[in-house]
């Protein structure tokens, strides 16, 4: 049976190039008829072919067209069909965050990589943090705090000197960007199952944005996060080069 794969792009010259040569050559269906999405691009292009799945769950297998690429397998043409029936198959569950803003109004959205926090001024932000219902943190001061998936541990995560997580290690990474009180603390291991909720303080003085990936919630008081296991995504990598391999690579990079 012939595969039926819907290829998406990225807005790059490089992206939008690989798209037209690959759909000519293997043809293109619409994402709801296809067996597998093939994303061209960058890790953005990526991710934003694998939120369109939580509704379907359909695997997506990415070839870089882009920078980084560090979610992508190499581009390569030839044998795309034998390629993605011989892939390795990694399943991340997202994260769902519940942000609450000053109109006390509710957006919730759900992130595979990462929920953040981050100032929207000069002035530091200050956190309250509250893990499972207990007060861990009375006062955080700091330009922002995260919380990271294994799968976005390279990600932001590790750009703020958060530690890298394996897949499937059932953890998650709560880690500060630039803390400034207490200086020295850098962060947090929590169970993947752990509830994190995040209480702005001084709002109106010192306004905060919340973001679950790049979908953005300005003027947020209180951010509430847990791991959504009723909603899982699937990636397909090459042979040898899966997800887990390149985390554990990622961890003996100098």
């Amino acid at each position: 049976m012939t595969l039926k794969i819907s290829f998406s792009a990225s807005k790059r010259p490089e992206a939008q190039e690989a798209w037209t040569r690959l759909t000519r050559r293997y043809g293109q269906v619409d994402e709801g008829d296809a067996d597998v999405i093939v994303a061209l691009g960058g890790d953005g292009a990526m991710l934003d072919a694998m939120r369109r799945r939580f509704g379907d769950h359909k695997a997506v297998y990415g070839m870089n067209r882009g920078t980084v690429g560090f979610l992508m397998n190499e581009y390569r043409e030839d044998d795309l069909p034998d390629r993605i029936d011989r892939a390795e198959r990694a399943v991340v569950n997202p994260l769902s965050m519940i942000a609450t803003n000053q109109l006390g109004e509710q957006v919730h959205s759900l992130a595979i990589n990462e929920v953040s926090v981050l100032r929207q001024t000069a002035q530091t932000a200050k956190l309250r943090i509250v893990v499972d219902g207990r007060e861990r943190m009375a006062q955080l001061s700091c330009d922002g705090l995260m919380v990271a998936t294994p799968a976005g541990s390279t990600a932001y995560n590790l750009s703020a000197h958060g530690p890298i997580l394996p897949i499937g290690a059932n953890l998650l990474a709560l880690t500060p960007v630039s803390a400034f009180r207490p200086r020295r603390w850098r962060g947090a291991l929590l169970r993947h199952d752990a509830q994190v909720d995040i209480e702005i303080l001084h709002p109106e003085r010192r306004p905060v944005a919340a973001s679950a990936d790049n979908q953005e919630v300005r003027d947020v008081t209180h951010v509430s996060i847990r791991e959504d296991r009723s909603q899982h995504l699937t990636m397909l990598f090459d042979p040898g080069h899966a997800l887990d391999e390149r985390i554990l690579t990622e961890q003996f990079a100098f």
